[in-house]
This record gives structure tokens, sequence and C-alpha cells, in this order.
């Protein structure tokens, strides 16, 4: 496991194999899965709806899966793209389970791939798994990305 330096790493930073344990948790609101429901124009009953959700398969309200997905995304932004000149793919998307109102995530974040640009040698892409849990560690979501960080200025540069 690596510190948290706040938005400073560079490609040099990474190697294959790390995993970063973000220190960032939230505990999902009805505010939270409300206002990015509003936001994002998914009116689904099952998200807002606490009638609707009563007699779906959860029985209760299911928090909006692309506000998780931008949630924990968020989460990683500090160990991992936070000095980022693109994010180039999101990819692989998996919803392994359900997240509630109430529900309180954490993610970890695994290096896949480290590879420095051929074109642009001041830079490289970095390949990424993060995965997200809930407060009984049930795995919730898992997604790969592929994020363009520049490399550390050597001396002389």
């Amino acid at each position: 496991m690596i510190p948290n330096p706040s938005y400073k790493r560079t490609l040099d930073d990474f190697e294959a194999g790390q995993v970063v344990e973000h220190n960032t948790r939230k505990t999902v609101t009805e505010s939270d899965n409300n206002l990015f429901c509003l936001l994002t124009m998914n009116h689904h009953p099952v998200h807002l709806d606490h009638a609707y959700a009563a007699e779906q398969q959860h029985g209760k309200i299911l928090v909006v899966g692309t506000y998780v997905l931008s949630l924990v995304a968020g989460f990683s932004v500090p160990d991992i793209s936070g000095m980022a000149i693109a994010n180039l793919e999101y990819e692989a998307v998996v919803h392994n389970g359900p997240v509630f109102v109430g529900d309180t995530l954490r993610a970890e974040t695994e290096v896949l791939d480290v590879r420095t640009s051929r074109s642009k040698p001041d830079r490289g892409v970095l390949y990424v798994e993060t995965r997200a849990f809930n407060q009984k560690d049930e795995r919730i979501l898992t997604f790969r990305r592929k994020v363009l960080l520049p490399k550390r200025l050597q001396e002389g540069e």
C-alpha cells in the first residue's frame, strides 16, 4: 500500500500490482440519490418511489448505478488521477451488487499496467481496476479505466 500524496502522483509513482486503498468513504443519503436522479433525468421509480420500490426485487429504494460509479471514481482521484492530462477510457463496468440509501462505500484501486507513450515520452497510460465495497465488505462495483498521466520531469528538462 502507498500513502496518499493528494493529487501529486505522476506515471513514475505507479507499478503493476500496486493496490491503493482510498481514504475517502461516503454514506449514501436519500438526498444524494434524489439529486443525481434529477440532474441526470433518470426518474425510474425504483430510485425515487418508496411504494414502487417496496414491491420490487430489493424491497426498497435502489441507488442509481451511475451515481455509484461517479462517486467511486471520485474516491480515486486524489490517489490515481489527480495529475491526469486526460481520462482516456472507462471499461468493464460491473455492478456486482445493489447499493441502498444508508450504505457506506469505500474503494481500492489496483494498478494493472503502466506504459510510457511512444509518441510523447513525457507522459504515459496508467491502466487500473477500481473495486468498491459497502459497509459489509460486499463488492458492489468494479470498473477499469485508462488515465493519461505526465511523467516526472528529470533534471535539466
